[in-house]
């Protein structure tokens, strides 16, 4: 196969790809962009709704924090503790969250000085929580979630052939110039050009951790061989017999032991008797936000059964950690989280622009020419 036609399949492939997946990405992209920032987004929404914290001198003990929310919920006992968020800002609430059989999950804002709940809500009825089921999963469950997964690599696919499409290979200021006054058809080109030599490379980082994610128990183990890395043992608990779990505030202190100086992030609780405490922590010398480190417990004794060092990650945990990054544009702070929301934008703008290309390209064709291939095309008739 010589170079012109590994280019023709190439394009072919971009062409067709493109107009299977436009729709979905164009999904993918706009929601995106509104993630990239759900964070500060999803913190004001809650301040607006719940009022502000005002710090008044130390923090209340977590363990009366959450007694305080299981006695409000006691009447609701489908809704199951699941975790508990304590974010170092000294202007957030707690978060508490719960979950009810149908993985619905419910945050309850809690004052860390008074222990005052603040509100109530939903996560899936919050405008983040919404976007983000759309976006991960079309709000389809796990069907969804793989409809996203392929869209993803049918996008990881586009932005490869894109790229190797892009004309500034043959001249540089080919791919990068737009002929304004030009007739609609080679601006409508230039414009896809040049917009997607600019995403292509974010773009292919974007569907690459989308792909990686959404087939997770594919990819995790694929990324563990790949780096050579041990997968690690899955951290259980012993139970003891007639033995109730360590309350909240000994399994911290143990946690704190075991990572001196680093800062509780949140708090996991085991939902089956086998399970674990996972507490997350962030050390004065880790970069990230909020920490790479984690702490497992077993619930009964305290024992540290598994700890993840944010400090020295391993091999594979290096891939992982680069997901979140690479996915939302943290990497270069907050420039290239501004960038990403353009970048999110881009399929529209690369949907449309491709659609116009190939409406032009059909409707340019001789239709004689195509009258004559369905003809040739039409099963022969023996006499």
């Amino acid at each position: 196969m010589n170079y012109k036609q590994i280019r023709d399949w190439t394009f072919y492939i971009h062409r067709y790809l493109g107009l299977i997946v436009a729709l979905l990405s164009i999904i993918i992209g706009l929601t995106g962009s509104l993630l990239v920032f759900e964070r500060e987004i999803d913190q004001f929404l809650v301040s607006q709704q719940f009022g502000q914290v005002i710090p008044q001198g130390q923090r209340l003990p977590v363990e009366s924090v959450v007694e305080t929310v299981k006695t409000a919920y006691a009447s609701q006992p489908e809704l199951k503790l699941s975790s508990i968020i304590t974010l170092p800002d000294a202007h957030l609430p707690y978060v508490v969250r719960l979950e009810a059989p149908d993985d619905k999950r419910t945050q309850v804002f809690v004052n860390p000085y008074t222990g005052a709940i603040m509100g109530s809500r939903e996560w899936e009825r919050t405008l983040i929580g919404f976007t983000f089921k759309l976006h991960y999963e079309l709000l389809a469950g796990k069907i969804g979630e793989i409809i996203i997964g392929i869209a993803a690599l049918f996008l990881f696919i586009l932005s490869i052939t894109g790229i190797i499409l892009w004309p500034g290979w043959r001249k540089l200021i080919l791919g990068f110039k737009i002929k304004w006054n030009a007739h609609p058809k080679r601006t409508n080109f230039d414009i896809h050009k040049v917009a997607g030599i600019i995403a292509a490379v974010f773009l292919t980082m974007i569907a690459f951790t989308g792909v990686c994610w959404n087939f997770w128990d594919f990819s995790q183990p694929a990324i563990y061989a790949a780096t050579f890395t041990p997968i690690p043992p899955t951290p259980v608990s012993q139970p003891i017999k007639g033995k109730s779990p360590l309350g909240l505030d000994e399994i911290l202190k143990k946690a704190d032991a075991a990572l001196p100086g680093a800062i509780t992030i949140y708090m996991s609780l085991p939902q089956t008797p086998e399970g674990v405490f996972r507490v997350g922590k962030k050390q004065l010398q880790e970069t990230d936000e909020y920490g790479r480190s984690q702490v497992y417990l077993d619930q009964y004794t305290g024992k540290v059964v598994q700890l993840k060092n944010g400090l020295e990650p391993s091999r594979a945990d290096v891939v992982f950690n680069s997901f979140s990054p690479m996915h939302y544009g943290t990497f270069g702070g907050l420039p290239t989280r501004i960038l990403y929301i353009f970048v999110g934008l881009s399929p529209l703008i690369l949907s449309i622009t491709g659609f116009v290309m190939w409406w032009y390209r059909y409707k340019g064709k001789n239709p004689r020419q195509k009258s004559m291939k369905m003809i040739e095309s039409l099963p022969s008739v023996k006499n």
